[in-house]
This record gives structure tokens, C-alpha cells and sequence, in this order.
């Protein structure tokens, strides 16, 4: 079905775009499901923000559309969870209780 937009008043035109805009958020939510059902809390990951460097971490919580990660530095971020990879437990260095790992912060 083709819409001539050129046609359509300013208001057909937004009630158009925030239609649209909802079908696409409901699409992509089913995804956004699976890509945060990969991840646990207590889970330790690693992630990596545009322009800046590699930082792990700890997921704390799951949120609406990110997930809450406190990083090895103390530092809390909100990521998205198309970001993240998991790693691997490492032997020694780490404490670990159940699923959670205590991440010890460095004190000079």
C-alpha cells in the first residue's frame, strides 16, 4: 500500500509517525527480551563504550531497555545489553559467593 505523504496534512503526518514509531518499539522489543535473557545478575561482563576503553564489571540489575553495571572501578552504568559480552570466571583474584563475585576495589 503506498501513501502519497506529500498529500497529507502536518497532523496526518504525525499521527502517522507516532504510529509508526510504536510498531517499530514493538518489534524490536521481543529482541531486546532475548539479548537481556542471555545475561544473569551476579554475572561478570565486559563491554566496551564508543571512543573509550574496555571496562568489566558486574551486572547488579536489570532495567526496562539496559541492564546496571558496576565496573571493577566502582563507576555504575546503565548499558545496553547488545553491548555487553560475558567472561570467563578467572582462578584467583576474585572471591566468589554463589552466583554474585565481590569485586575488590584496589585501596592504596
Amino acid at each position: 500500500m503506498k501513501i502519497d505523504i506529500d498529500r497529507l496534512r502536518e497532523k496526518e503526518l504525525i499521527e502517522r509517525n507516532y504510529r509508526i514509531v510504536e510498531r517499530l518499539r514493538f518489534l524490536e522489543s521481543p529482541r531486546r527480551h532475548k539479548e537481556m535473557m542471555a545475561f544473569h545478575i551476579g554475572e561478570r561482563i565486559r563491554f566496551s563504550p564508543p571512543g573509550r576503553e574496555r571496562h568489566f564489571g558486574v551486572l547488579v540489575k536489570d532495567n526496562r531497555k539496559t541492564v546496571t553495571v558496576v565496573t571493577e572501578q566502582g563507576d555504575r552504568w546503565n548499558v545496553s545489553p547488545f553491548l555487553l559480552s560475558k567472561v570467563k570466571p578467572q582462578k584467583g583474584g576474585r572471591k566468589k559467593k554463589g552466583n554474585l563475585i565481590e569485586l575488590q576495589k584496589a585501596r592504596s
